[in-house]
This record gives structure tokens, sequence and C-alpha cells, in this order.
């Protein structure tokens, strides 16, 4: 027997109390609340209950006897006038945006929308019922605080970014049961855990798995939303991906990735979500209150402001929907142990009400709330509004994707001219970017290749993009991808060009490992993972994006990731907490923190800064704690070995200890010790990491002595 009574207004959501659960939900402009219940398999509503409490714009209602694993939804009362940005329709089933879980997903149909939109008639309401085509909301059972999913606090300075797909990931291995392939509770699997390790990651950043929507146009073409940059709800994990461990699975996966030492970081979705502009369906906020959630053009209403490209803009500068926002984020951290958050596009959060501001309120309520200013916060410096992208321009305790890093990165190892400015200001951190916000090199997320463009294996193989199979006629994805096929767009047998590739691949991540800031892989770089030259896979669940556990291209690159990692997670030179500035490490003596060498033995002048065809250089640098930390880095990124002589007057004696001229990095541990002014043979297209030695060097005419390194 189902009771009602008043309830409270918070906190927002479906909650059992052990007797019963309280419904809480928001709408300034709805004038009533229908609660629906529904019993499993039936295709309409077994009870509706208006819920009997308004209380400051919070409708809520207590229903006794109603327990965990009730699916429900709402219906919302109100006017519908799209002129002024209201389209409320009680016809139209809506998903609660606090739902903990989801159960079904969306059957696209024209009575998912809140206007006739057979007849292309925006304006007019369309009264079919939508909850046979709707997923449901359900009522679940109170967290139990679990400590082994208390979220470990890794510093940047230690971390080491794995961006990865929870299905794209786990979908082939062999070791994976097969139930449980594509699910979270692969991710517990000892084999992914284990390779996480192996290659030295230190934190997992999943792709969006907060429940989304696999949009219409992508269904009728027989497609999917694979990467889930689509939000339906923030604060349920994805169905597709539960299995059968369901949302345990995902919370064993988290506590084995965190005995493992290993951070589990979300994308998330703040800046639109599924419901498309103002043509699109009613499924949740839209039909909740429209004028609330989403920024709308207040000359004309009826149409949203679309910063994102997406057709929406979530209004987050409202304060119910930063509340919903905060709420959710501290959802993921208390409930399952979530250590750091990518915000895709963030700009759009700093929107206040559309110009960006680092002191937007979002930004303030974050740094001050006592959980999430603990955890990771890392944002997509841009999205598509005005002045929307804003690299460097977010307050302290967040860091950026810097894109400007993979473009520098990527053009001097292609070859580009005029590159060497922006390739060593990011390998020391940004400073000109960073610096002004008052952040240090750790503001600065470094990589070669991300989720959205080329793997890093296309991007040494192909100079096209080909995106056909995403069935628009190869117009999306990004044209500039400071790429080079090397010969052969593609696949090849061409020994030449194969060994030019890898050998591109691993100066690429040593770039990223041995830059100043936070380095991240992108999954199955490490196993050379094509898509085909697709740099735009966000619709392909198939082998295009899943990591082919049975093929491996270039077997010794994982080791020398692995290398590269140990490298880094060992010489605190790489792991700087501040930027360089040029000051001397001792009054008596030459050595600075950061010096920039050319091949002839002196360090760079005005005229070899300004020769925009320079291919070669060095750098040797400190941690400001000893010299014995100091490192010695050479880049060659021309087609032809070089002599570089050291420079006499500074540094040393030095030990190569990394080369990637060699598959796995490694180098002879038993080659002699190098003074100052002997000439190294650098190799074409390397990199050569040297260390300072304390190791006596005999005595000699160094300035003649030839090294080479094998």
């Amino acid at each position: 027997m189902i009771a009602v009574d008043d309830g409270v207004p918070a906190p927002l959501g479906a909650h059992f109390d052990g007797r019963g659960v309280n419904f809480a939900l928001f709408s300034e402009h709805a004038t009533a609340v229908d609660l629906c219940l529904f019993e499993a398999g039936e295709r309409h509503e077994s009870r509706t209950i208006r819920l009997p409490c308004r209380s400051d714009d919070i409708w809520h209602g207590y229903l006794r006897g109603v327990l965990p694993g009730q699916l429900y939804g709402y219906r919302v009362h109100g006017s519908w006038d799209p002129g002024r940005g209201h389209r409320f329709n009680p016809s139209k089933l809506v998903l609660d945006p606090y739902a903990r879980e989801i159960r079904g997903r969306i059957r696209w149909h024209d009575a998912l929308y809140g206007h006739r939109r057979s007849l292309q008639r925006e304006d007019q309401i369309d009264r079919r019922d939508s909850a046979v085509y709707m997923p449901k909301a359900v009522v679940t059972a109170p967290e139990v605080p679990d400590l082994a999913l208390k979220p470990i606090r890794r510093p940047l300075t230690e971390t080491v970014i794995y961006e990865a797909h929870v299905k794209a990931l786990t979908m082939t291995h062999p070791d994976v049961p097969e139930p449980e392939r594509g699910t979270y509770a692969a991710l517990a699997h000892p084999a992914i855990v284990e390779h996480l390790w192996k290659l030295g990651v230190t934190a997992l950043e999943l792709l969006p798995i907060q429940a989304f929507a696999d949009d219409r146009f992508l269904v009728e073409k027989g497609l999917v939303n694979f990467w889930g940059y689509s939000p339906l709800n923030y604060f349920a994990p994805d169905p597709r991906y539960l299995g059968e461990g369901g949302i345990g699975g995902l919370k064993a996966a988290i506590r084995e990735l965190n005995a493992a030492g290993i951070e589990t970081w979300l994308d998330v979705v703040y800046n639109h979500t599924a419901e498309a502009g103002h043509a699109g369906p009613t499924l949740s906020f839209r039909g909740i209150d429209n004028a609330s959630y989403y920024k709308l053009d207040p000359d004309n209403p009826r149409r949203d402001i679309d910063c994102t490209g997406c057709g929406n803009t979530l209004d987050v500068a409202h304060p119910r929907v930063m509340q919903l926002v905060l709420d959710s984020l501290r959802h993921w951290v208390g409930a399952y142990g979530i250590a750091g958050f990518r915000f895709d596009l963030a700009s759009s959060l700093g929107r206040s009400p559309m110009a960006f501001s680092p002191q937007a309120a979002f930004f303030q309520a974050v740094a001050q709330d006592p959980v999430l200013a603990q955890v990771k916060l890392i944002a997509e410096p841009w999205d598509l509004g005005a002045e929307g992208y804003r690299l460097g321009g977010y307050p302290r305790g967040w860091s950026e994707w810097n894109d400007q890093f993979r473009d520098a990165a990527r053009g001097f190892w292609r070859g580009d001219p005029g590159q060497l400015a922006k390739l060593t200001q990011g390998l020391t951190g940004s400073r000109e970017v960073f610096a002004p916000s008052g952040r240090s090199p750790l503001a600065s997320i470094n990589f070669a290749a991300t989720h959205d463009g080329y793997t890093l294996a296309d991007v040494v193989a192909y100079e096209e993009k080909h995106n056909a199979a995403n069935g628009e006629d190869n117009r999306d994805g990004h044209g500039h991808n400071v790429s080079c096929n090397y010969g052969v767009e593609g696949p090849t047998d061409d020994p030449a060009i194969l060994g030019v590739r890898a050998r591109q691949k691993r100066n690429l991540l040593a770039t990223v490992m041995l830059a100043q800031g936070v380095p991240m892989l992108l999954m199955g770089d490490e196993r050379s993972r094509s898509q085909g030259g697709n740099n735009n896979a966000y619709c392909q669940d198939n082998p295009t994006s899943w990591m082919d556990w049975s093929a491996d291209p270039d077997p010794a690159l994982g080791q020398f990731v692995a290398n590269l990692t140990r490298l880094r997670r060992e010489r605190p030179a790489l792991r700087r907490r501040r930027f360089f500035d040029g000051t001397r490490v001792d009054p008596d003596r030459p050595l600075r923190d950061v010096h920039w060498l050319s091949p002839c033995g002196a360090e760079m002048d005005s005229d070899a800064w300004g020769d925009h065809g320079r291919r070669t250089f060095g750098m040797q640098i400190g941690n400001d704690m000893s010299e014995d930390h100091r490192l010695l880095l050479l880049l060659n990124a021309a087609a032809d070995p070089c002599l570089f002589r050291l420079c006499a007057d500074i540094g040393g004696p030095w030990r190569a200890i990394f080369d990637t001229a060699h598959p796995v990095g490694a180098v002879s541990h038993g080659d002699p010790p190098i003074r100052g002014g002997a000439a190294i043979h650098l190799a074409e297209r390397s990199i050569l990491v040297l260390a300072r030695t304390g190791a006596a060097v005999a005595e000699g005419d160094v300035s003649k002595t030839l090294v080479v390194l094998s």
C-alpha cells in the first residue's frame, strides 16, 4: 500500500530511507508535477501521483511503501509557449536529472518531440504519449560508504594519464571472459590492470560513462554515439556497459585500480545535453524547465544559444543548474571514488551569462567546495562560442589540455619550419601560457594524440582524413592534423617507411614524457593502434575503435613507453613544480636552471633562435635540488645524423641513459662517461637523453673525442 505525504525539498532526486522514498524535482516555471510509477515490462505507468508540495521551486512528495528498484519518471505541467522559452508538455515522460540508475534506452520516434515534428510545426504541441519510447529512472538503495572506493591522491608531479574507452579497451582482450568484455567489470580484470601498471600509468581517464543517448541521425544510419558526448543524465552510469556486474562492476573496477595505485578520472560533459537545439526531442531538461536549464537567445527565446556545436548550451550560471553539476560531481567522488574530471568544452562552464571569465561563479564554487577542491580538475579550454578558445585562461586549481603542445611536437618532428620556439615553450611547461594566471607547469596537460583526431599510429601514416564510414561524405573531422605519411598513404610493407614511422612514434611519445607538465597517452598508442585514418571515430563501435589485442605491429613500443615512464619517475628534473627562469643555480658558477645548446658546442644565440629551419638543439635542465640531477636532452628532427659537440663550460660529465633511435629506448650502461667538448654522433630523427654522472673522466684532449652510440 502506497501512502503519499508532503516529503521534503532536499535532497533532489529519489531517496529511500528504509520506509519509503522522497521524490524532489526542481522546476521554476512548472504549474504541477506528476510522478509516474512503472512496473517492469509494462509499457505505461501503473500509477500517477501529483507531487503535493512546492518549496522554493522544488516539487516534492514522500511515498511510503515504495522500495528500491521502483521504475519512475515525471510528467511536468506548465505553459506551452516556445516564444517565451517554455516547452512544457505533460504528454512527454521526462527523466529525473538526479536519477542514480537508468533502465532501458531511447527508442527513437516522433512522439519523443514536444512539437509536431512530422509536420515541421515547431510551435505546435504534440500530445502523443512518449513513455513507451523512454528509458526509466530507478530508485536505488542508499549508498554504503566503502573505504576501498575513497579516491587515492596521486600528486600531479607523479601523474601519467591514459585516456581510454570502457568498451574499446576491453572488447577484444582474450583473457577477459567473453560476457564481461566491453563492460565496467572488465576494467577490473587483472590483465587490464596489469597492462596499465606495467606501462607506468597512474590515472585512467575514461571517455564519458554518464548516461548518454545515441543521436537519432546516427541510429537511422545504423551507427551509435560511441564516444558518449551526448549526455542524458549526469548521475547514472550508462546502462550499455553494466553487463552482469551492474553498477557493482564499475565500483569493483575502481577498487582494483585503486589497489594498483591507479586513479580513475572521468571525462564529463556539462556543456550541453542530448536534447539538441529547439527542434530536438523532449527527454528530460527541456520538458522539466527549458528556460532554466538552457541558455536561450534573449531576443528570440524559442531558440537556444549554441556555444557547443551540439544545438544547446547548459546554463551553468543558473544557481539550480550549477547545483545539479556540483551535486553530480560530488556524487561521482563519494559513491564511486573518482579522483579527477576532464571537462569537455569547459569554456561553456565559465560563461556568465555569455562572456567567459576565470572568476565565473562555477569556478569559485568548485574552488571552495571541500570535496571538489581535492580532486584533479582538467579543462578542455575551448568551446565553439564567441572567444571560446581560452587556453591559459583558467584559474588556479585547474590544468588544461594543451593543444599547442600537440601541434608544436607534431610540426617539429614532421620538419615544419618555425617550430623551435613553440616546441621549446612546450618542453618547459608553456610558461608564457600558464604563468600569467599564477599556475605552474603542472597546468599543462601534454599529449601527441587524443580520442579526438588521429591516433599516434595514424599521425605518421596518413595526411588526409578517411572518415567515409561516418556517413557524412568525409566532411566531418578536423582538417588540421599536422601529420605525415612518409611516402605512402596508409598501410605499407616498405621497410624504410615503416622504420621512419616507428622512429617518429617514439619521438612523439618521448617529447610528451620529457616535457615539463603532465603527460597523457591515448589508449592503444603503445600498441600502434590505428583507426584507418579516421580522425573522428565517435560513431564507430567496431574494430575501428576497439583495441586489437591480437595484433601488435610494433611489439617493442609498449616496453619503450614503460621505459619512458620509468625514466620520468626516476628523474626529478622532468617533474618540476616551478617554471624555468634562467637563474643561476650557483652564483659562483655559470650553471643555470636551463641552457639551450647548439650542435657547435655553444649556447644558442639570437641567430640560432632566429633560424626557422633549425632541426637540432640541446636542452640542459636541473631541478633546483642538486647538480647531480641534471639532464641533457639532444633533439635532432633532421632526416640526417649530425655531430653534436657538448658545451665544454657547463655541466657534465654525462652518461647516455635513453635513446629513441633504439626500439625500446635502451642504451648500454657500460659506455664511459662523456665530458664537455666531446662530439656525439646524434642519429637522424632522434632524442638522446644524458644524465650527469659523478664518475671521473680520464684526462685527455676531449675536444677531439667522438662518441658513437649504437
